[in-house]
């Protein structure tokens, strides 16, 4: 059985205006507002912190029937999840999508964008990106991963 912990640090709502402050960015910010993402990454749900404590101290991973869920209980009342709810949920519609890519055909686009550092390794630096691509980084870490460490490198294979 697998522990699961809440984390503070992710789960955060991305500011996509464009503003004359901004216009090297609106080309980014363009992208992520047509993206099958932007639901997710802008979406701002009332959740109560005692419902989410109550969710990661029953939390559990189970495997039913070859699809990963993550069971608990909140208000006494058993909530299960999976990767298909949270599609769903978040207005994904990407059902049909690209599940994989091989890692050179990352490394042939991480290099068509300017990225400056060493392809050969799995970790790439967001220091050695455009300030947009930075920032489409950055926002995309913030908004919808469960990375709880540093936020200046993410590596290419994500943990399973």
């Amino acid at each position: 059985m697998v522990v699961l912990e809440s984390c503070p640090k992710h789960n955060m709502v991305a500011y996509l205006e464009k503003t004359d402050g901004n216009t090297e960015f609106h080309e980014i910010i363009s992208f992520l507002t047509r993206s099958s993402i932007h639901y997710a990454l802008t979406v701002s749900p009332v959740v109560s912190t005692t419902f989410v404590e109550q969710f990661w101290m029953s939390a559990k991973s189970k495997l039913i029937n070859n699809v990963r869920y993550i069971t608990a209980k909140v208000a006494g009342k058993p909530v299960s999840i999976s990767e298909a709810s949270i599609r769903s949920d978040l207005l994904f519609n990407d059902a049909d999508g690209i599940d994989s890519l091989p890692n050179q055909a990352i490394f042939d686009a991480i290099q068509l964008i300017g990225y400056e550092g060493d392809l050969t390794v799995l970790t790439f630096n967001k220091a050695l990106f455009s300030p947009q691509w930075r920032f489409l980084f950055h926002t995309m870490n913030h908004c919808i991963s469960s990375k709880s460490t540093s936020w200046d490198q993410f590596p290419l294979i994500l943990p399973q």
